[in-house]
């Protein structure tokens, strides 16, 4: 008698299959023998594996997921040879990806220029400036510590090489990758302290055997410490974005949801997804639901216009208000960020040594290198109409009235733009040398061993005098210092829901969150005079209609009652 699958296929036409005349009492057996096979044979395939890697291998690291990648790095017989600089391994990576060179070329991690400006003057690498360590020029061994290549040391610098490309610093599993903070984007080859810290030669065979996406670890070491330091710069990026709990950042929620940087800035060839300069983040508000192939980087992409329950009020914000503005309700949440910066204190010493001082939150409030500082903690953000552009002054810009802090950059946006919306920003102000005599900002040689840098002699003029000769831009002598403020737009640290922003710490006429937001009507934060005396006067007269109403109804039932008797 034929089982019945035999009869199926026979029924459609085909061969019964060839099949061993097993007793079925012996299933359970053949089974468990079958089993008892493969169990003994995995450690012997292990160890087959763990040895099928070319000869000169450096040993065993740590693999990435499985779903991560498709290819085992440490077995590629290029990245067995022995590395005496990090551009060897850059030459041997491009023996695989040729192409990767040319694409981080292109791109503003390798350019520090901004994509949107033709006439490439704006950015870490053109003319632009800022209220921190204030421009590079003249200070690229201690600020390209931080570039995506290895040897930005002077305006010398070959940007079309293709093996001063740095693929660990993005790459690396191993967290043992490197840089050393003064020597312009290389790590050391021997031993060597700084600050109180050795940092050793990387083992580049390691490195280059780990290789895999970038974590957030790779995209944190430089973006979480800029501007010289753990949350120096951006009021929502710091050292505790490494493993937040949900408390500080939902997205990032290492025991949720746990994204990396990439899972919203999307990239392409190399170009990572985010603001740049004059270019936003993004132009369309698309969402993946309208087409899977949008970049992640604004809200809407994942959540749509319409996030809420249907019904739900802030639905109707969504056209005026950035998600950002109600969903991180402060920032610096969970570590003190810089607000203030007053380098023309700078330059006092105790016993003729420079000091510093450390204040509340454990940060410096006084350096002899950098002036005056101010942290806080739970910051409540400064809010501004914006589209995403920003636009950002140059070193040779004039500037005619600086009675009122200056305006570094400006948020681009108003209330009858389609595009702005009502977004939160970090504010960071200062005080920092300016030419009195030509009326512009001055980029100072802060870094150097020559008697000109101002880390070293402590002299303004000097310092002031070799910044603007390398640039090639003139400096009258006349030096000041003036008020400055600078923008940075907060989209990180998003809150959990139920901490978001209350509608009564807006709508509210004294101690509105947008109290400086101009350009719309709020109801409860505005007042008009004849606006409420015709909103009084329209419930006076509804309240005089019902009364009328009412006081009719009672007499018309009073009278029917009476026809009734």
């Amino acid at each position: 008698m034929s089982s019945p699958h035999v009869s199926a296929h026979r029924a459609h036409g085909g061969s019964p299959p060839a099949l061993l005349p097993v007793p079925l009492a012996a299933l359970p057996l053949l089974l468990l023998c079958l089993a008892a096979c493969l169990i003994t044979g995995l450690p012997a395939r292990a160890a087959q594996l763990a040895t099928e890697v070319p000869a000169g291998a450096t040993g065993a690291v740590k693999k990435p997921e499985a779903h991560a990648i498709t290819a085992d790095h440490s077995r590629h017989p290029a990245l067995q040879q022995p590395f005496a600089t990090p551009q060897e391994v850059t030459k041997a990576c491009l023996s695989c990806h040729n192409a990767a060179a040319q694409q981080v070329h292109k791109t503003i991690h390798w350019t520090w220029l901004d994509p949107a400006d033709p006439e490439r003057k704006m950015g870490k690498g053109g003319i632009t400036f800022n209220n921190f360590c204030i421009a590079i020029p003249s200070n690229e061994p201690r600020c390209t510590s931080c570039h995506a290549g290895f040897g930005w040391k002077n305006a010398q610098f070959d940007f079309s090489s293709q093996e001063n490309v740095d693929c660990m610093v993005c790459h690396d599993h191993t967290g043992t990758y490197k840089k050393f903070p003064t020597m312009a984007g290389l790590p050391v080859s021997e031993p060597t302290e700084f600050e109180g810290k050795t940092f050793t030669p990387p083992d580049y065979n390691a490195v280059a055997a780990s290789v895999g996406r970038p974590t957030r670890d790779n995209c944190g070491v430089c973006h979480f410490y800029g501007g010289g330091g753990d949350a120096v710069k951006h009021g929502d990026l710091d050292s505790t974005m490494f493993k937040p709990g949900r408390e500080l950042d939902v997205h990032m929620d290492v025991k949720g949801a746990n994204f990396t940087c990439q899972r919203c800035h999307t990239t392409e060839a190399h170009v990572i997804a985010g603001r740049t300069y004059k270019q936003p983040a993004f132009t369309e508000r698309t969402s993946v639901l309208d087409d899977d192939r949008v970049h992640r980087i604004a809200c809407e992409s994942c959540h749509t216009a319409t996030p809420h329950k249907a019904g739900h009020k802030a639905n109707d914000h969504t056209d005026k208000l950035a998600c950002q503005t109600c969903h991180i309700p402060a920032f610096a949440r969970e570590q003190a960020t810089k607000m203030w910066w007053d380098w023309s204190t700078a330059g006092k010493k105790k016993d003729g040594k420079p000091f510093a001082e450390k204040g509340p939150f454990g940060k410096p409030v006084y350096d002899s290198k950098k002036g005056d500082f101010r942290w806080e903690k739970d910051v409540v953000p400064e809010y501004h109409w914006s589209n995403g552009r920003m636009e950002f002054l140059l070193l040779t810009d004039v500037i005619a009235d600086t009675s009122q802090p200056v305006a570094i950059n400006r948020i681009d946006g108003s209330p009858v733009d389609p595009r702005s919306r009502i977004m939160p920003f970090k504010a960071h102000r200062g005080r920092q040398p300016f030419d009195a005599g030509n009326r512009t900002f001055v980029a100072p040689h802060l870094f150097g061993k020559d008697d000109a840098a101002y880390w070293k002699t402590y002299d303004w003029q000097k310092a002031v005098e070799a910044g603007q000769k390398s640039l090639n831009l003139p400096f009258s002598g006349k030096l000041e210092f003036v008020d400055t403020v600078y923008y940075y737009p907060i989209t990180h640290q998003v809150a959990p829901k139920e901490r978001s922003v209350a509608c009564g710490e807006c709508h509210k006429p004294a101690g509105s969150r947008l109290a400086a937001v101009t350009g719309v009507w709020m109801p409860g934060r505005d007042r008009n005079a004849g606006v409420d005396a015709a909103g009084w006067i329209a419930v006076a007269g509804s309240v005089l209609a019902v009364g009328v109403h009412g006081f009719l109804r009672l007499a018309a039932r009073g009278r029917n009652n009476r026809k009734e008797d």
